[in-house]
């Protein structure tokens, strides 16, 4: 039998890690195996030094050669076009910030932000995402409206799974509308460009989950969950795109301490999905109509829908109480795209269920987070 080589140790050795801290084994005990790992790495680096030397891309990211790169920039053409068709004009924002910058505004994710070394008395990390330094160039410059794309790079300190498209490096195609509007207007503008963009490309089926996070937080309080809680719950509401309920549920209750007769409750609310007729069976429940934040939620989402039915694009659009999306900053309406692929083509020439492909919602409050500071 072959011995693994070093690299694979390494590999076999970083799971064991991993594990452990995932199982919150005693402190002592993953000391002990990190030590491991790092004498392991330092035989890589010891090979280094002997003329060894591994030739790979960092862990997370690829190279794209030159037939994926005109795929890309078909794509990225497609969704310009759209983007500059809805009035949006281009900004570019540097790939760091100031740390202080983005802190505070991802909730559990926090722990996903790249930092940099000092850098002349700087604390300096990569960009998470496109939208708190368009937030930030916003407040910085004092402008009032805007409909702004920005097409570049963000950086996701991951566990990467490459054969499930989860980067450390990756592209995102944003659209953002800052200014006072009509109210539901820009949500349901930005749920027809997702539409229109995922209609272009011809990726197969699709729906557009939406959802409100008043609505949320409402139906957290009226399930009995504290408000301190409300944040850290509706991060685990999340998971149920990629968990079970029942994994869920036992996060809730033995992770996140909450009591498992308000799990239950909540369980029975995220199994819902529908459109219209999802909207009236939850507007005649007593139980959510008690809770204010609840009813403003139910009232914004008659809205919206009400524009999606005009704007055409109902029938692609599914009001799912399921959908959370874990960022702090989000304080109204909530979406995202899900490819469902084709499983009556069968596995030769359909396509396959990709899963979430775009996603977004309003943050009133983010603007003003930067104002507050200055």
């Amino acid at each position: 039998m072959a011995t693994p080589s070093i690299q694979e140790q390494i590999k076999a050795q970083g799971e064991v890690v991993r594990q452990l801290k995932k199982d919150k084994a005693p402190d002592e005990k993953i000391k002990e195996e990190v030590a491991k790992l790092l004498e392991l790495k330092k035989l890589v680096d010891d090979g280094k030094s002997s003329g060894q030397f591994v030739l790979k891309c960092p862990k997370g990211t690829r190279d794209y050669d030159p037939f994926q790169m005109a795929i890309r920039e078909k794509v990225f053409s497609v969704i310009t076009s759209c983007f500059k068709r809805h009035g949006a004009v281009a900004i570019s924002t540097p790939a760091f910030e100031l740390k202080e910058t983005l802190l505070g505004k991802y909730g559990e994710d926090q722990k996903l932000i790249y930092d940099l070394a000092d850098q002349g008395g700087e604390l300096l990390s990569l960009r998470y995402d496109l939208t708190v330094p368009f937030a930030r160039h916003v407040a910085m410059n004092n402008i009032k409206t805007m409909k702004r794309y920005h097409i570049d790079r963000v950086y996701r300190r991951d566990q990467p799974r490459m054969t499930l498209g989860r980067y450390r490096e990756f592209y995102q195609c944003d659209f953002d509308i800052a200014g006072e509007y009509d109210p539901m207007i820009p949500d349901a503008e930005c749920v027809r460009i997702v539409f229109e963009i995922l209609s272009q490309l011809d990726l197969g089926s699709f729906v557009i989950k939406v959802n409100h996070r008043k609505l949320l937080d409402g139906m957290f309080e009226a399930c009995g969950v504290p408000p301190e809680k409300f944040r850290s719950i509706c991060s685990a509401v999340d998971k149920l795109d990629k968990a079970e309920w029942e994994e869920v549920k036992k996060e809730m209750v033995e992770e996140k301490g909450l009591e498992e007769v308000a799990a239950g409750r909540i369980g029975e609310y995220v199994k819902l999905n529908g459109r219209l007729e999802l909207l009236e069976r939850l507007t005649s429940d007593e139980r959510l109509t008690a809770v204010p934040s609840s009813v403003a939620g139910l009232e914004d989402m008659k809205l919206l829908l009400q524009y999606c039915k005009l704007f055409g694009v109902l029938d692609k659009v599914s009001f799912d109480l399921s959908l959370a999306r874990g960022l702090d900053y989000y304080t109204g309406v909530i979406y995202e795209a899900v490819l469902t692929g084709d499983p009556s083509k069968g596995k030769e020439g359909g396509v396959p269920a990709v899963g979430s492909v775009a996603g977004g919602g309003r943050y009133d409050g983010l603007v003003g987070m930067f104002n507050s500071q200055g």
